[in-house]
Parts: C-alpha cells; structure tokens; sequence
C-alpha cells in the first residue's frame, strides 16, 4: 500500500507544473494577456465573431507589444497560446513573435495582438522550430464583430487569424512576415526543463499553473 501511495506522489509530481522560477515580468505578462481577452468580450461588436472563435483550435495572445520592438532589430514581442483538448482549454505556453516587415499601424506606440489557429495543420506549422507568417503559415487578418458571415474566403482559408487592438480600436492586422517560435526559457521558467510545448499543448501531460488560471478562464466565452 505504501508502495502504491509513494508512486502515485511521484507520478503527481512528474506532471505538476513547477512555476516557483516564474519572474515577476512573466507572471504580469500572463495577467495582461487575460486582460486583454476580458476587455475584448466585454465588447461582442469590437470582438472577434463567436462563429470563428468556437472554430479556433488555438489562441495566442500578445499583450502590449511595444512600437520600439519592430524598430530596433533582434527585439520581439512576447504571449500566451492556449489549444483546445476536448471542451476545454489547456495550459498555456509562452510564445515569441520576432520582427516582421509590417511593423505597427496607425503610428500607435503599443498594440494588443490576439492570433487564432484555425486548424490542425496550422498547430504543427507553430510547433516546430520557428515559423515565418504569410510564407510558411499563411495568415489573414480576421474580420470583427458578432457575425463571421462578412469573412472573405482568403480569411474562411487561412490558418492564422490576426487582430490588432490599437488605442481602443480592434481590428484585422497583416502580420505576414512575423516569425513565431516557442518561448523556452519562459516555459522552463513556468513547467520546469525538458516539457515540450506540444505535450502541454496538446498532450494533456501536465496540470494549469495556478498562475495561468486566468489566461485560461478569460479565454471562455
């Protein structure tokens, strides 16, 4: 019996995230991506269509992504993405969006960015090392408000769905040339070496960091 009980304490452990390296600037950034979701449902007419929303089988959130990023280079813009695993969403991991050609609009000094991965071929793109948007993933920007039916069919297509939230106003961004990559020292940081993206992603291997909670709740709508 004390065998039984030592080895189920020991598999608990195996899986339970180990968040205790997590810095002050990850566990903020991992509120303000939640925030942002929360304020963009409050608002079902500036939000992305519900329609689209129940479709995506991935979300990455980029708060507060900073103008000077895109202007000095080797600077990126960091997030959250989440994959659906049933009814329910998974644990989060850290994200990188390296600079694009597209920079900011609107001469806006920070920007929000919310990515939806429309499909099983548009997560294995993410996965892997790195990926260049609009070459290796195509991406469109997405269309706004209650009603997906206004979608072009390069939009309905594209395995990524972009927006931007500049100075209040959200809408579809081109974001074809931005590299995405996995962040790892962050995800070390918050699940411990050696956990993949896709076994927290997809796997079902590891439990939602109380810290994390949030992101998840926030992307419920």
């Amino acid at each position: 019996m004390r065998r039984t009980v030592g080895a189920l304490l020991l598999a608990a452990i195996a899986v339970a995230p180990l968040s205790a390296a997590l810095s002050t600037a990850e566990a903020r950034r991992i509120e303000d991506a939640a925030a942002v979701l929360r304020e963009l449902h409050a608002a079902p007419d500036q939000d992305v269509p519900l329609d689209l929303w129940a479709k995506a089988s991935c979300v990455l959130v980029i708060p507060s992504l900073k103008k000077a990023a895109f202007i000095v280079g080797g600077e990126y813009g960091k997030g959250l993405m989440s994959c659906r695993q049933g009814a329910q969403w998974s644990p989060p991991v850290f994200m990188r969006l390296g600079k694009g050609s597209w920079g900011l609009q609107f001469g806006a000094q920070t920007v929000d960015l919310v990515l939806l991965v429309m499909n099983d071929k548009g997560i294995d793109k993410l996965l892997k090392n790195r990926v260049s948007l609009g070459a290796e993933a195509s991406v469109a920007a997405g269309p706004v408000g209650r009603d997906a039916r206004a979608a072009t069919d390069l939009q309905l297509r594209a395995e990524i769905l972009s927006y931007s939230r500049t100075q209040g106003v959200f809408a579809g961004i081109n974001l074809s040339g931005g590299v995405l990559r996995e962040d790892d020292d962050d995800n070390a940081d918050l699940y411990g070496k050696g956990i993949s993206a896709r076994s927290i992603l997809l796997e079902g291997r590891v439990q939602l960091p109380g810290v994390a909670r949030p992101f998840v709740e926030a992307l419920n709508r």
